[in-house]
């Protein structure tokens, strides 16, 4: 049998709505519901995200790398509209009145073509350019190594070039953090929709967040926010924040692009 051939993309980008500012909230009901429809599914995407994501803590936390984490933090926000096509095709079932399974989560068809290994690797990459940013940040901050949990604090909280290096690597890891978000928040459902290619799907992202700067940095500020309350409960919390904002991804990007 013969494989489905792919769409004829078309030969313009699609249009972006204009959203108000309360929207965001609407998507994370719309992702609640959606995970209240198929809770199953969803808590055990959210474990194994939030048992990864533990572990590394521990790794990181026991062999005395904890100040790692906060770089690792920002590429998870990084490189999570990735780990997230299982959520997006969950909510687009769910939105057709299909009941998704677990296979359909696990392996998302639509998405398996070049232009998500396209988009994984930019994510990638702007990963590795935050790490190595913040590797130079670090150096021009102190000339000591550091070592321990203990010193690292002391140096954070009692000294300036500590607070300093906080003020410049929270500063640096936010542009690059919403740069990367403006390229991958609409790009990363986007590409379910086999008729675009990673291009344009980059293109209508990017161009979405600027026609809704304020509600779309809102929203920016809540999957922020979210993540870190789910980290603070122990990293139990992600099971359930990780995939309600998934799913309010997709709703986000139906909002946003126009059929």
């Amino acid at each position: 049998m013969s494989e489905q051939a792919t769409p004829v993309a078309p030969q313009r980008l699609p249009g972006i709505n204009t959203i108000r500012m309360g929207a965001p909230v609407e998507w994370l009901a719309a992702g609640w519901r959606d995970f209240l429809a198929a809770p199953g599914i969803s808590l055990l995407y959210g474990s194994v995200l939030a048992a990864i994501s533990a572990g590394i803590f521990w790794v990181l936390y026991s062999t005395g790398s904890a100040s790692w984490f906060y770089v690792l933090l920002g590429g998870f926000l990084i490189v999570g509209p990735m780990l997230g096509m299982g959520l997006y095709a969950m909510a687009r079932s769910l939105a057709s009145g299909e009941k998704p399974t677990l296979l359909d989560v696990i392996w998302v068809k639509d998405a398996a073509r070049k232009d998500q290994l396209l988009l994984g690797l930019l994510m990638v990459f702007l990963y590795f350019l935050w790490t190595r940013i913040a590797q130079v940040i670090y150096a021009l901050s102190t000339w000591r190594i550091l070592k321990g949990r203990a010193e690292f604090l002391h140096f954070v909280l009692a000294e300036p070039g500590g607070q300093m290096m906080i003020l410049m690597g929270l500063v640096t890891g936010g542009v690059v953090a919403f740069c990367n978000y403006s390229l991958a928040v609409v790009a990363a459902p986007m590409l379910l929709d086999r008729r675009y290619d990673v291009f344009m799907a980059l293109a209508t992202s990017v161009r979405a967040v600027n026609r809704n700067f304020f509600p779309m940095l809102f929203w920016a500020f809540l999957i922020v926010f979210l993540t870190l309350i789910g980290i603070s409960m122990a990293f139990i919390g992600l099971a359930v924040v990780f995939p309600v904002v998934g799913m309010a991804s997709w709703h986000a990007y139906r909002a946003l692009v126009q059929s």
